[in-house]
């Protein structure tokens, strides 16, 4: 299948998979290329030192650094939700160049991404790594550690549980939705994809369940615990810093 201007097959999955696309109403809003490239020496900061302040205020975070993290990671669960939701539904991809994806780091969760042209790609894993992880989560993940510290190991167990779960949730749909064909396909890209260079070792995937080595932060806010798929079964109690921080 072909996509479509608006991409309308990824909005039954909802959330983090639908995407806007040029066809609506835009308002002016940065890319998420002027993001990637935020000087750290900047003290007026720009859309990504935003977002992180937005994501420190509404968690009540104790330090940047775990405002950073949490918003790397709900960044990088939107750029994989909309890459395998078409890798599934249309067996091929949008560009998702950052020069072509508006950014709005005030709205909530999910993060609001506008994309302003719909050019298809293929929908192979080699495309998915070139677009998602070369093209966002390589320059995000630099800047972020430049201007939070955040280590980088840390980042990319981000990135790899994102991916994990947006494949989880996709999977889900796909066998309550009788999509036979969509699941496997999903599983398939998912696997390649953990294998990368950048994500490799970040953790272990048992069909659809991941689980990572390192810790994204979280259990640190207020009221915070440990994720699903954390490497942690529990809060620890005397806050050690975490694996690959």
């Amino acid at each position: 299948m072909d996509l479509d201007p608006s991409l309308a097959a990824l909005r039954p999955l909802g959330g983090f998979f639908v995407l806007r696309t040029a066809g609506e109403a835009l308002r002016p809003l940065p890319t998420l290329a002027q993001a990637y490239t935020e000087q750290p020496s900047d003290a007026s900061g720009g859309a990504l030192t935003s977002r992180v302040r937005k994501v420190a205020h509404a968690l009540r975070a104790p330090e940047a650094r775990i405002a950073a993290s949490v918003a790397q990671q709900g960044l990088a669960a939107r750029l994989w939700s909309v890459t395998l939701g078409c890798a599934a539904l249309y067996g091929r991809i949008p560009d998702l160049d950052p020069r072509l994806l508006r950014w709005d780091p005030d709205a909530g969760a999910p993060d609001d991404l506008r994309l302003t042209e719909v050019r298809p790609l293929p929908a192979d894993p080699a495309t998915l790594a070139h677009v998602v992880l070369h093209g966002h989560l390589e320059p995000l993940t630099a800047a972020l550690h430049a201007r939070y510290r955040v280590a980088t190991g840390l980042l990319w167990g981000n990135a790899a549980s994102a991916l994990a779960g947006a494949a989880r949730q996709l999977d889900r749909w796909a066998h309550a939705n009788g999509r036979t064909d969509t699941a496997p396909r999903t599983r398939a890209l998912t696997a390649e994809l953990l294998g990368h260079p950048l994500l490799a070792g970040t953790g272990t995937l048992t069909e659809t369940a991941f689980r990572r080595r390192n810790c994204c932060l979280y259990y640190r806010v207020p009221g915070g615990g440990v994720c699903g798929d954390c490497c942690f079964p529990r809060p620890p109690r005397s806050s050690p810093r975490a694996p690959s921080e």
